[in-house]
């Protein structure tokens, strides 16, 4: 953005400023040769704070200076909290934060944090990047060493090695000793590494002896213990040994601009060779790697594209015997903005949108701030992704707007200007709105005209979210001039709406009127609650359910009505319940007996549609003398106890001799039962994990085993075009007999019932195949154990995978861009509804295509063409010259799914 240009001392330079643009930026540029004139950014940091290490009681200066438009207020920010000025810590002209003595005491106590400094005028406030303040030391709780160096006994002629590791605040610089004298940080056989190891190659018998590291940076000196190197004499003759890495690379994490060290130590008889490849065959960085002794790689300044995996190989000279080991560096980089927002200039009751892209590895947050503070989602305010969009501007949205990227490894700040222009000519706000409900779903917006300008208003737009709840959509209508009543018809039952309206005309648009809350009517409920069924004796079935949502139950439940059957019988049993229920208990049923059962749920409007039939098989009769289940109820006392009462069941016919008491936590094995006596009726038990589902159960001598509930954890996993794994968890409580399963499959929507797929398994996964391709089906499973059977699990949702293409990619095309690269073009598989996500392209020379011997590449699908035919191609192209002279240099396949596309030619 431009700056503005304001006046200072000379009017006709100020014309001249504003006439000519061009002139602008050279003022902007040279203010020297205009000392008349000043241009400006309403407000900016010429400097921000820079993470720094200092020692303890050492003194830190954080720099912020802002520049814009007089008066300016700076205040800083420790961890997102103003910081408190004292002797100590004080804020100095320019606006830095002066510390004179760094504290590193605990808690608040402590300096180390992050700082933000926080400039503002009359424009707005903004925030500068984070810095982090950290006091340098070394870690001694115990011992600062993570790992200290250990004695080993080496042969003469072999390799040792020794490592330590230690926590330090900077990285420490680490040298060894031995015998306590400082060895060379390098010779033609000693090699010290940067990250603590010490290595030795072609062991000598005065190498034997104590060695220790050294690690120092500013703040201290630590020495770790001694490990001893014993020295064995080698074998005569010596024996050949096959190659073998002792020490080889570890998948490291580095930062850009960083140094990476890939670690390959080896040993064999001969020496081995040790060489570096990387596995996607992209040529290593030479101008930025080196090798460290005889085989470590370091890459300095590390960028984006070092990131890989890197082979090590260890070689016997002269053979074809080896050894590789392997490793992956990630490189991880600070954000940076790939696109940033711009100011705006927009009307009242206008839309603002801004938007920020930040790349970094980890992937940057993004977080929008107005006037250095953070902003959150409302019904104008809303944030997509990487946008910023403000509706229905008012004039508090006039600030300055900033955009942070922030990830592990720091943060940046870009921001822009919001400036909200009034119109002097815009119509007053309408009138006395009224809102009156017409049904579950509808409301009557009514207004009055503004009072000035009415005559001047062309459109109207109303605007409503729901009055409830935090981040609610806020929606909006527009309609013409020559009404001021209108109906919303697409709201949900039961629910209260905030409204207001705005006034439009050519120059501006009103502001907002007064709002008005009003609520919508009840409905039927959408559907009836889900159902879970359990016995506790051979004569009932407890019936329990959970609440239905607001969205589901469109108002207050005030009813429920239970419908229940046997198998066999065609006569139907009803009876309703009030509201506040949520479970009941049918009794003087029949034993062993099959009963369907269904519900419905009610508000005062009327009923809703009833749940689909559920079936339960009751109990079989046992002996009379055996007493049936207690009733049973749970009390939590706090997060790890909870008192289990229970009573005698009525209609007992057997005397209680006592009372065994079962819990487990779900998931996990059953504990042995608690011996309990008859005259009992609470039990305390403790310990138990925060908020772990508890299922308990009694059991006198015999104990009744209800039917088992339903699988839980039902897992659906896409294999192929027309196959889903299917893996669920067995019941936690279930008896140790065998059980089985059924498998209920079908595609979502079905309308024909006889085309739903029932499978059976008694193993707890299954492999659903000959389904239909790209093809979106719900599964449910349900378990039987005994001759009885659980309700049917919660449904879960699978799509199976499109097809594989039938056609190869057409119109492919090579093009030899360079000597050593060629453009590959094609375009898609010419047949309808086909999803490419991946081409697989095998290209070789004329000698490895005879051999078979192809390179691949894999590209992601949708991309049609690419230039990046290099990978090895240079080599190939120069060692046999003749290959791009004569026929066939580069033969290309590109399939989808590997089909064949053709040989093309190159000269």
């Amino acid at each position: 953005m431009i700056p503005a240009c304001r006046r200072v001392l000379i009017p006709a330079v100020l014309k001249v400023c504003l006439m000519r643009s061009v002139w602008l930026v050279l003022i902007c540029l040279s203010p020297l040769f205009f000392p008349g004139v000043l241009c400006f950014s309403e407000l900016f940091f010429i400097k921000e704070p820079h993470d720094v290490t200092v020692m303890r009681k050492d003194p830190v200066i954080l720099d912020c200076q802002a520049h814009g438009e007089a008066p300016i207020a700076v205040k800083w920010l420790k961890n997102g909290v103003k910081v408190a000025e004292s002797d100590r810590v004080y804020l100095l002209s320019n606006g830095s934060l002066f510390i004179s003595e760094v504290e590193s005491r605990r808690g608040d106590k402590s300096d180390e944090g992050f700082y933000q400094c926080l400039a503002q005028n009359k424009y707005g406030a903004i925030l500068s990047q984070k810095a982090r303040l950290t006091i340098a030391g070394m870690l001694t709780l115990i011992s600062p060493f993570t790992i200290q160096p250990t004695s080993i006994v080496v042969t003469e002629g072999s390799v040792a090695r020794f490592t330590c590791k230690i926590t330090a605040i900077p990285p420490p610089i680490i040298t060894w000793e031995l015998n306590r004298v400082t060895l060379p940080l390098a010779t033609e056989r000693f090699t010290v590494l940067p990250s603590g190891v010490l290595q030795i190659h072609g062991v000598e018998e005065k190498d034997a002896g104590n060695y220790r590291c050294v690690a120092t940076n500013i703040a201290s000196r630590r020495r770790s213990t001694e490990a001893t190197l014993t020295v064995t004499p080698a074998p005569h003759p010596k024996l050949p040994q096959k190659p073998r890495i002792i020490a080889g690379p570890h998948n490291i994490t580095v930062s850009l601009h960083q140094s990476a060290i890939l670690e390959c130590m080896a040993t064999g008889n001969p020496r081995p060779i040790i060489s570096w490849s990387r596995a996607d065959h992209k040529s290593i960085d030479v101008f930025n790697t080196k090798v460290l002794g005889s085989g470590n790689l370091m890459i300095s300044d590390v960028k984006p594209q070092h990131a890989g995996v890197y082979i090590c190989r260890a070689t016997t000279p002269g053979t074809r015997n080896y050894t590789i080991a392997v490793a992956n560096i990630t490189v991880q980089a600070p954000p940076s903005f790939v696109e940033w927002p711009e100011s705006l200039t927009r009307p009242r009751a206008g839309t603002a949108r801004f938007v920020c892209q930040a790349e970094g590895v980890p992937t940057p947050h993004i977080t929008w701030l107005k006037n250095g503070e953070r902003i959150h989602s409302n019904g104008r305010i809303k944030m997509y992704n990487s946008k910023l969009v403000i509706n229905q501007i008012i004039p508090e949205d006039d600030a300055i707007y900033q955009c942070q990227a922030e990830n592990d490894l720091g943060s940046v700040l870009s921001m822009a200007r919001l400036i909200v222009v009034m119109s002097e000519d815009r119509p007053s706000a309408p009138r006395n709105i009224r809102a009156d409900t017409v049904s579950s779903s509808a409301i009557l917006l009514a207004w009055e005209r503004p009072l000035y300008n009415s005559d001047k208003v062309i459109a109207y737009s109303i605007h409503y979210m729901k009055a409830e709840g935090m981040n609610n959509e806020e929606y909006q209508v527009v309609i013409g001039n020559d009404t001021t009543r209108y109906i919303i018809d697409d709201l949900e039952p039961a629910s209260n709406y905030t409204f207001y309206i705005v006034a439009y005309m050519p120059m501006g648009a009103s502001r907002m009127s007064d709002h008005v809350i009003q609520h919508t009517l009840e409905d039927v409920p959408l559907r009836a609650p889900e159902l879970s069924l359990t016995s506790r004796s051979p004569t009932d079935i407890k019936l329990s359910w959970q609440l239905l949502p607001p969205k589901l139950s469109r108002g207050r439940i005030s009813a429920y009505r239970l419908a229940y059957r046997t198998s066999t019988d065609t006569s139907v049993t009803q009876l309703e319940l009030s509201g506040e229920h949520s479970q009941h208990l049918l009794v003087g049923l029949q034993p062993d007996t099959i009963y369907l059962i269904r519900i419905a749920a009610a508000t005062k409007v009327g009923w809703g549609e009833q749940s689909a039939w559920t079936s339960h098989r009751t109990p079989k009769a046992s002996n009379n003398k055996v007493p049936l289940a207690p009733e049973l109820q749970l009390e939590p006392l706090n997060c790890t106890t909870i008192v289990v009462h229970w009573q005698p069941s009525p209609g007992n016919a057997a005397g209680v001799q006592g009372y065994r008491l079962y819990y487990h936590e779900e998931s996990q094995p059953e504990s042995p039962p608690i011996q309990l006596h008859a005259k009992d009726n609470h039990y305390t038990i403790g310990g138990l994990g925060t908020y772990v589902p508890l299922h308990s159960f009694f059991s006198v001598r015999d104990r009744l085993v209800p039917p088992p509930p339903p699988p839980h954890h039902l897992y659906a996993q896409t294999n192929s075009s027309s196959a889903v794994y299917l893996h669920w968890g067995r019941p936690a409580f279930s008896s140790g007999q065998a059980v089985n399963y059924t498998i209920r499959c079908n595609p979502v929507g079905l309308q024909n019932a006889s085309l739903v797929l029932y499978l059976q398994t008694g193993e707890q996964s299954l492999m659903v195949q000959d389904l239909e391709p790209n093809t979106r089906y719900e599964f449910a499973i349900r378990l039987h154990v005994d001759q009885l059977s659980s309700p049917w699990s919660p449904v879960v949702y699978q799509s199976t995978l499109p097809e594989a293409p039938t056609q190869p990619p057409s119109a492919v095309k090579v093009t030899l861009i360079e000597d050593d690269t060629a453009l590959v073009s094609w375009k898609l598989p010419d047949e309808a509804n086909v999803a490419v996500t991946r081409y697989t392209i095998l290209y070789a020379s004329r000698k490895a295509w005879v051999a078979g011997e192809w390179q691949i590449l894999q590209r992601e699908g949708e991309k049609q063409n690419f230039s990046s035919l290099h990978h090895q191609l240079e080599i190939n192209m120069s060692s046999h010259s003749s290959i791009y002279v004569h026929s066939c240099h580069l033969a290309i396949i590109i399939p989808a799914y590997l089909q064949r596309a053709g040989c093309y030619r190159i000269s």
